[in-house]
């Protein structure tokens, strides 16, 4: 699985994106899906993650409420709706491909990453 994601850019604090990830292939459709993010000078921290069928979501506490994580199989798209964004969101997001199909909040969970995109929330 190949994985590209896209969406990032500056908004102010308050407001909202929406990141995509673009999945090469049809073997996404099997697998658990998550969105991860990484701070500078920071290590890599769980966001959200959905499960293959999208009947599992799972968020990081510091994110609940304000983001949704949902999917597409038939077009092999995963996405991450970002609201009420805060300055403490700004980080470069990833997209991960699980080795499962249900929900995960591991890093070592996942052996499929995107490039990342970056999300910067400025006051």
């Amino acid at each position: 699985v190949q994985l590209q994601a896209s969406g990032g850019g500056l908004v102010q604090t308050g407001g909202s994106l929406r990141l995509s990830c673009a999945a090469s292939r049809g073997t996404f459709r099997n697998n658990g899906m998550g969105w991860f993010r990484q701070a500078p000078g920071k290590e890599r921290e769980f966001v959200a993650s959905i499960s293959w069928n999208g009947g599992r979501i799972f968020y990081a506490d510091s994110v609940k409420g304000r983001f949704t994580i949902f999917r597409d199989n038939a077009k092999n798209m995963l996405y991450l709706q970002m609201n009420s964004l805060k300055s403490e969101d700004t980080a470069v997001y990833y997209c991960a491909a699980s080795r499962y199909a249900t929900t995960s909040s591991q890093v070592g969970h996942h052996n499929y990453w995107g490039q990342g995109t970056l999300v910067t929330v400025s006051s």
